[in-house]
């Protein structure tokens, strides 16, 4: 009864044995797929998030916005309060524009980073132009900014009246002498220069009839005259030699200023030869023996007959019939004669004064033109 008795309670306890390892078994299955991998579940998950991660920093990173900043101020060091600034981007014409506050500060926030240049101004000054480049994220200070006083450019014109210029050109022809000696005042180099007042007519009058070289000159004439006893009544010897000399003199003298000053200042004409220099010869040629003996510029700059040049020929011819000798007048054809004489004296010098004389005239003006010459 015993041993039939521990067989049978021996059997509830194997039971109970295999139940309880049933029970293990199947706790156990969930931690499987935690111990035997699969290639459905990736090894290297965590990595590659930190990689991702990395990467969207490293994308945002150059978009990340900055700032630019500066003082504005004049040359005293003093801040300048309103001044403009404008900021233009790379790549682009316009920008938007801040002003410095009483310090003379100004910032452009939330820039985005890249090439830049700001233009400065306020007024009265000389704006002023920076260049530069904005790291991402950084905050750009400009050097301190320094504004400068604005150049005052005054244009000043000084215009000589009429009446003013002829006063510096007639002093430039009193200058004009033939080898720096011998006079040479009625002459102009000058294609447009101003018409002459009576003043300066009767001016270049007296200093031709009173130079050194013109009395000099009229001594000469004098001697030959008195060499080839012309005017024989006034005999020889010194007296006859002072009679000569006053004659001529008093020719010269007179022909000056009835041909040169008196007329000129009635007519309203100009007593100058104008320098033609430019054309053919034989054109050159023409000019110089009618110009200042038949023709002459009025005041007003206009061509016209030379009446100041006949009247002052014969004029001056009828008075030199006044005081030689009886015997070496001859009525109208001694005043006829003589008259003509000195036109054509009048053209002779016409033809030096346009090929010869401006050679041997180192100190006349250079200037020369023939745009208003007939």
């Amino acid at each position: 009864m015993r041993a039939g008795s521990a067989k049978t309670s021996s059997i509830p306890r194997i039971a109970r044995l295999l139940w309880l390892s049933v029970a293990l078994v199947f706790c156990a299955i969930p931690s499987w797929p935690h111990q035997f991998p699969t290639d459905e579940t990736p090894q290297a998950a965590p990595s590659d998030s930190r990689g991702a991660a990395s990467t969207r920093e490293q994308q945002d990173s150059p978009k990340k916005a900055g700032s630019i900043s500066g003082k504005v101020v004049d040359q005293s060091g003093a801040s300048i309060f309103g001044a403009e600034v404008k900021l233009i981007r790379e790549g682009q014409s316009s920008g938007p524009v801040v002003t410095s506050n009483g310090d003379g500060l100004f910032a452009f926030t939330n820039v985005a980073p890249g090439p830049f240049q700001l233009t400065i101004s306020s007024p009265n000054l000389a704006s002023r132009e920076l260049s530069g480049t904005l790291e991402p994220g950084d905050a750009y200070v400009t050097p301190l900014i320094i504004l400068a006083i604005r150049p005052q450019l005054t244009e000043v014109r000084v215009a000589l009246s009429p009446e003013q210029l002829a006063d510096v050109q007639v002093k430039e022809q009193e200058k004009q002498r033939v080898f720096g000696v011998i006079p040479n005042f009625y002459v102009s180099y000058e294609s447009d220069a101003a018409p002459l007042r009576t003043k300066h007519k009767f001016g270049l009058a007296w200093k031709s009839a009173i130079d050194p070289i013109t009395i000099a000159g009229v001594g000469v004439l004098a001697g030959i005259d008195q060499a080839t006893d012309r005017w024989g009544a006034y005999g020889q010897g010194a007296q006859g030699y002072a009679k000569r000399y006053g004659a001529t003199y008093a020719n010269v003298f007179a022909s000056t200023f009835i041909g040169s000053a008196v007329m000129p200042s009635i007519l309203k004409q100009d007593p100058r030869y104008f320098y033609k220099g430019t054309g053919s010869k034989r054109s050159r040629l023409l000019y110089a023996l009618v110009a200042n003996s038949f023709i002459c510029k009025g005041d007003n700059g206009n061509w016209q007959p030379n009446y100041s040049n006949l009247i002052g020929s014969f004029a001056g011819a009828g008075l030199q019939a006044l005081y030689i000798p009886a015997n070496d007048r001859r009525n109208s054809q001694f005043v006829v004669s003589t008259a003509l004489i000195r036109l054509a004296e009048t053209s002779l010098a016409g033809v030096l004064q346009e090929f010869v004389l401006p050679k041997l005239t180192p100190n006349r003006p250079r200037r020369v033109a023939s745009s208003s010459q007939p």
